[in-house]
């Protein structure tokens, strides 16, 4: 263990040996650097220690998988098998955008994502033309189609009829 700098004063230090047998306490007073005498025991207490250290096995034990770094694979072998997303046919993303919206009223981009399989930024280019963003409200961060867009009836209209 080695302390100096302006501070080395004032440190207790503590130094064992290899195996435990010798001992030096003390405090910093200078900065030193000690090197061994190299004779044969010396040599041969290496030795025992280099063959320690090759005879150990170390055994590692799993305890929790990282969930981030697992996610993260997952994604890569999904991104690999699927491939990058492709902008299709414009008519063929309407079709598919306003098939989604019979079914409901309201989606979040990531869901549109999924069911067009087409890349962000051309679908929002798609959905700002045909569709309203709701930033506010109970459907907030939700897209809607535009009133001259949509097939259905609201809940207001449905009840006018009847």
């Amino acid at each position: 263990m080695c302390f100096y700098g302006p501070t080395c004063r004032d440190i207790f230090f503590t130094l064992f040996s290899h195996l435990g047998e010798d001992r030096l306490e003390g405090m910093v007073v200078h900065r030193a650097e000690c090197r061994p005498v190299v004779t044969d025991s010396y040599m041969k207490l290496k030795n025992l220690a280099i063959l320690y250290s090759i005879l150990t096995v170390i055994n590692v034990t799993v305890i929790s998988f990282n969930t981030e770094f697992g996610s993260k694979m997952e994604y890569e072998k999904k991104k690999k098998t699927e491939g990058k997303m492709v902008r299709a046919e414009r008519q063929l993303v309407l079709d598919m955008l306003f098939s989604a919206f019979e079914k409901h009223q309201y989606y979040n981009i990531k869901a549109l994502v999924d069911i067009t399989k087409q890349p962000v930024t051309y679908l929002k280019e798609i959905m700002r033309e045909i569709g309203t963003y709701n930033s506010k409200g109970v459907h907030k961060s939700t897209w809607e189609l535009k009133p001259e867009y949509r097939h259905y009836q609201s809940d207001e209209e449905e009840m006018q009829t009847t």
